[in-house]
């Protein structure tokens, strides 16, 4: 998936009501930007941080940039917008890019369950195959990517409706994309969200798959990246 317009570094002032940013381009100006991300963002928005901004010109758009990268030593970066990890997802799984998720047919947003929406239904060869995808991007440990960042009673209700379906003899995943480029392995944050951990738990029993796959990115795309290993805690 690459950016609309090209990215523009900045240096965060701080993160605040969720969704705005107060940044520093680089010619000094002050700006607001829209951070397209709901969670607590746990090590990511300290102020002082580099980060990269997506430039807009919608009229229709208030806010005239959009927060999407931070920038870490070693020239590693996050992504912090949540919609992206579906939009990449969609183009490698359209390309058959995905190991163990090819099918003829790829259709988003798919309405199931209890009033929700499967992130992607995969239909036409073999049994259909329900994926849930979570974007990654807490990491507290060198190397070692965490999920969730906050409490996240829907994580658990798409939980428990992934394991609904397998029950009914579909295939059902839970895809854990790591928006980061310094993270080898995931696991689930059980100190933070303890009963979506015992949920995630709960579905594996009942045979929902867990994958995860990191992302390759920069300041002008981010595409899906390698198989990582999971850790169940």
């Amino acid at each position: 998936m690459r950016f609309q317009t090209p990215l523009v570094p900045a240096v965060l002032i701080r993160r605040y009501k969720r969704f705005l940013a107060d940044c520093r381009l680089a010619d000094g100006r002050e700006i607001t930007a829209h951070c397209a991300n709901p969670g607590s963002m746990m090590g990511l928005a300290d102020p002082g941080a580099r980060i990269w901004l997506e430039p807009n010109d919608d009229p229709k758009k208030k806010l005239k940039y959009g927060w999407r990268l931070v920038e870490h030593d070693g020239g590693h970066f996050t992504g912090v917008d949540t919609s992206v990890p579906n939009r990449a997802l969609k183009d490698a799984l359209i390309a058959g890019q995905v190991p163990g998720l090819a099918a003829p047919m790829v259709r988003p947003e798919v309405k199931y369950g209890a009033h929700s929406r499967i992130d992607f239904l995969l239909t036409g060869d073999g049994p259909d195959t329900y994926v849930e995808v979570k974007s990654v991007t807490l990491s507290r440990q060198p190397g070692l990517a965490e999920f969730p960042d906050s409490i996240t009673a829907r994580g658990l209700k798409h939980l428990q409706e992934l394991s609904a379906m397998k029950a009914q003899g579909a295939r059902a995943v839970m895809l854990y994309l790591v928006q980061r480029t310094d993270c080898a392995r995931t696991t689930i944050a059980a100190d933070i969200d303890p009963a979506y951990a015992a949920g995630l738990a709960a579905a594996a029993a009942a045979g929902v798959e867990v994958m995860a796959f990191d992302c390759r990115i920069s300041p002008r795309e981010i595409t899906l990246g390698r198989a990582l290993p999971f850790e169940l805690p």
